[in-house]
């Protein structure tokens, strides 16, 4: 099943007309007519929007759909990879990307993959170095060949898998059109990034995200902390109706409101709960969605 046929099938299980779905997730009827006759497929905020209306996972959405990247879907790549047998503190520096997938495993082995379907040159044109320092992993891609962050952000992927069981303290800079992160168990994670779309599936511990642009967070779930950091932003985070959690907003001028199917509504956060959802910063704003 194609994802036109995917959207078309979940929108009539859910008795939703093609006018009702625009109107939720804010675009026109006939921009829903070209994705449902595979004339047109959404962006990735209206994928996520999708997504979190629907109650599926994006993964589920594009699972038979051939244009999907995912983890096999590449002509070219380049991998490096590095044996662990200690709980390690990471810090990588990852340069730009048209999209990171960082995830978790049960392995021994950090692994780095490059994929393209347009650059053939990944090997010479990027260099993976992985560094050893007692208890820490240092990680830097570095382009090489006058390749430009303007074509790594617009051809290029970055996959990181993780062994679950030796990580620890997570400390990641990456500049990309979209994060995902899935099934990954650390004590903390701390991005330094420029994107605008990112997803969490599957990941505990405290999630600490640095990013002055507007945001789409997805949360497929939720088994910690979610802390954004933000000057002179408004972002959105969705969340599953079944997911309990706190909300604060800490900082100088900011904000956070509350929007269910699409329209404002008071505070649905339950106080004292583990899950956290944290707004730090200057003159932000985050609308938690369900």
């Amino acid at each position: 099943m194609t994802f036109a046929e995917k959207l078309k099938f979940i929108r009539k299980q859910a008795g939703m007309s093609q006018e009702k779905l625009a109107e939720k997730i804010g675009v026109s009827r006939q921009a829903v007519t070209k994705w449902e006759t595979d004339t047109g497929i959404p962006d990735m905020e209206n994928i996520m929007a999708i997504s979190s209306l629907f109650h599926i996972s994006i993964d589920e959405l594009f699972s038979n759909e051939k244009g999907m990247k995912n983890q096999t879907d590449y002509l070219y790549e380049s991998i490096t990879e590095y044996d662990i047998d200690e709980i390690k503190r990471f810090d990588m520096k990852l340069g730009g990307a048209n999209m990171l997938v960082l995830s978790g495993y049960r392995g021994e082995k950090i692994r780095v993959r490059l994929a393209s379907n347009t650059v053939s040159t990944l090997q010479s044109d990027f260099k993976v170095k992985i560094d050893d320092i007692r208890k820490r992993i240092d990680v830097d891609v570095s382009r090489r060949n006058e390749m430009t962050e303007a074509t790594a952000k617009e051809a290029v992927v970055i996959f990181v898998q993780l062994p679950n069981q030796y990580a620890g303290k997570i400390e990641l800079a990456v500049n990309a059109e979209s994060i995902r992160i899935e099934s990954l168990e650390c004590d903390s994670i701390e991005l330094d990034t420029k994107t605008k779309n990112m997803t969490l599936e599957d990941v505990t511990g405290i999630v600490e995200i640095n990013c002055n642009l507007d945001m789409n967070i997805l949360l497929n779930t939720l088994n910690g902390a979610v802390e954004l950091n933000q000057v002179s932003a408004t972002s959105k985070i969705r969340v599953p109706r079944e997911i309990p959690f706190t909300a604060v907003a800490k900082g100088i001028k900011t904000s956070i409101s509350y929007e269910q199917d699409g329209k404002r509504t008071e505070s649905f956060c339950t106080d004292g709960a583990e899950n956290v959802i944290e707004l730090n910063g200057i003159k932000s704003e985050l609308v938690i969605c369900r």
